[in-house]
């Protein structure tokens, strides 16, 4: 069903979204945006670069989302309005910063959609119907995806809700099965384990920092809930709630799944397949009928990711159409007598089938893509902190805060500094340079996690004089202050611990956007035009 726009006071108004959504309506769109099986096709991959700890580094970076989302929930209460990280960033710090973040989250929600129609033409194509070409299979679901989004917002949020149902029904059959097949085998001992949450035979803190980037994959399109903040009821109260329940749902659903597939299948190294290995747990557990439904169910959830990215993509860039960014007529159109933003949908569909096509050409496609969520997602995230941070703490009106929030500033830039040398220079370089100066590196090391350890003490007490200065230490303090300043590093060094590939091609992708809002505003003369945040 169509969503009516609300009357304009003049012809020459700016369209806005008319609020239909509810709370619930939010929490189901993120849920499915995410997907509840969302660990499963990262399972083996995940095991191998943790060493068996997958369930710790989907713990580790529920963490930093968390704390990200409550930022995502603080700036979208004070700007209800679409755009999500552009938006925040750019009235929460600086309008070409906005643009930028908008940039990143351009790349992220046009690869979602993207990538969803290459998983489902190749399973479809390879693995069900291999007569029907790959060509038409991509054509089908990119078509389809965008005709159910040029029906409406509802629309959308209905589909939603049979498509989350479904996926909860093969996930909670897979949970009983194998508490059935521990318990059975084992006993309590099968059942509860810290071995897959910390395995000292197996543990290694460089590992779990690298893999936790990858696990971050369970989470991401979090944020996209913030894009539909213009059609939600109440949203300086159920934006906040939706971005923070959907987190919780993502780390609690995906730290299950993870830890029973651990359990069941315990030795990662033995896996036929790391790509497809929790099709095997499901088969070690629920025979040949769940290991189909597991695949059925794969589809169907990524074409409601597939569905729901579209939507998040549309209305992210009719955010910035709508400010005059990108081409205002184009982009920010909606269609007559409706919110439906059709014409960017229209463009997301095309470049689906188009790049789904040509990355199959290529190669690697899925991993391709997979491997550039993180770059886009993770820059918007550290932005959306710092403006947070920024908003509250820098730019607050008590004076008091303001020396202590720039020195938590100069310590974030040097943690994040010293994390890119790491990352570039890398382990094995580190190691043949103090080969090479005779220095030992048992000692070395043993020095390094000194300093580390009193870095770390020296940031505590920073954090403990920011509480201090901002109002005494509360919750509000802590939330509105020292939240956002841990996620923007946390985040951070995820970013940059990212493989070469993603930093290299989202990095081109990150200058041209430099270059085009360069361009676009004068050379930084001029600020870019920015969205009337009034609430009308």
């Amino acid at each position: 069903m169509e969503t009516q726009t609300a009357a304009a006071p003049s012809s020459t108004a700016v369209p806005r979204l008319r609020r239909t959504l509810s709370l619930w309506d939010l929490i189901f769109y993120g849920i499915v945006l995410i997907q509840p099986i969302a660990p499963v096709p990262l399972y083996g991959v995940a095991q191998k670069l943790s060493d068996g700890h997958f369930v710790t580094i989907i713990l580790i970076a529920l963490f930093a989302m968390l704390i990200t989302a409550v930022s995502y929930g603080r700036m979208g209460a004070l700007y209800p309005t679409a755009g999500s990280a552009y938006t925040y960033v750019g009235k929460g710090l600086n309008p070409h910063l906005g643009f930028l973040a908008g940039w990143a989250m351009i790349l992220d929600y046009l690869l979602q959609p993207l990538i969803n129609t290459v998983w489902i033409a190749t399973a479809l194509h390879e693995r069900y119907v291999h007569q029907v070409p790959y060509v038409f299979w991509a054509l089908l679901i990119a078509g389809v995806m965008t005709m159910l989004n040029l029906i409406g917002v509802k629309a959308s949020a209905n589909a939603n809700k049979v498509l989350l149902a479904i996926m909860t029904v093969v996930v909670a059959a897979f949970v009983i099965l194998a508490v059935k097949y521990l318990y059975g085998g084992q006993g309590w001992a099968g059942l509860f384990s810290l071995e897959p949450v910390y395995n000292p035979r197996t543990f290694d803190a460089h590992k779990i920092l690298t893999a936790t980037s990858f696990a971050a994959l369970t989470y991401i399109g979090f944020d996209g809930v913030t894009t539909l903040a213009e059609d939600v009821e109440n949203p300086k109260r159920n934006v906040l709630l939706a971005v923070v329940l959907t987190c919780i749902f993502a780390g609690v659903s995906s730290g299950i799944e993870a830890y029973l597939g651990a359990r069941v299948w315990p030795n990662w190294h033995s896996f036929p397949n790391l790509e497809t290995a929790y099709m095997d747990i499901c088969s070690r557990v629920g025979g040949p009928i769940l290991f189909n439904a597991m695949g059925f169910i794969l589809i169907v959830a990524a074409f409601g990711s597939g569905l729901t990215g579209t939507l998040g993509a549309a209305r992210l860039l009719f955010g910035m159409g709508r400010d005059g960014v990108l081409p205002k007529k184009i982009f920010g159109h909606l269609k007559p007598g409706s919110s439906t933003p059709t014409y960017n949908i229209l463009l997301i569909g095309g470049l689906a089938f188009v790049g789904a096509v040509l990355l199959n050409y290529i190669g690697s496609a899925y991993q391709h893509a997979g491997e550039l969520l993180n770059f886009g997602a993770f820059l918007a995230f550290m932005g959306v902190n710092a403006a947070a941070f920024w908003r509250f703490s820098v730019s607050a009106e008590t004076g008091s805060r303001r020396p202590a929030a720039f020195l938590l500033i100069c310590f974030g830039v040097g943690a994040l500094l010293y994390q890119l040398a790491t990352s570039i220079l890398g382990i094995q370089r580190v190691a043949d340079f103090v080969t090479r100066l005779h220095v030992n590196v048992a000692q070395l090391l043993h020095v390094l996690n000194v300093a580390a350890l009193g870095v770390g003490i020296v940031l505590a007490l920073m954090l403990l004089y920011v509480t201090v200065q901002t109002c005494g230490i509360s919750f509000r303090s802590i939330s509105d202050s020292i939240f956002p300043f841990i996620g923007f590093v946390f985040c951070g060094i995820i970013w940059v611990n990212l493989n070469w590939i993603a930093q290299t091609v989202g990095g081109i992708w990150f200058v041209i956007g430099l270059v085009y809002v360069g361009y676009k505003t004068n050379w930084f003369r001029s600020a870019p035009v920015m969205i009337d945040f009034s609430d009308q």
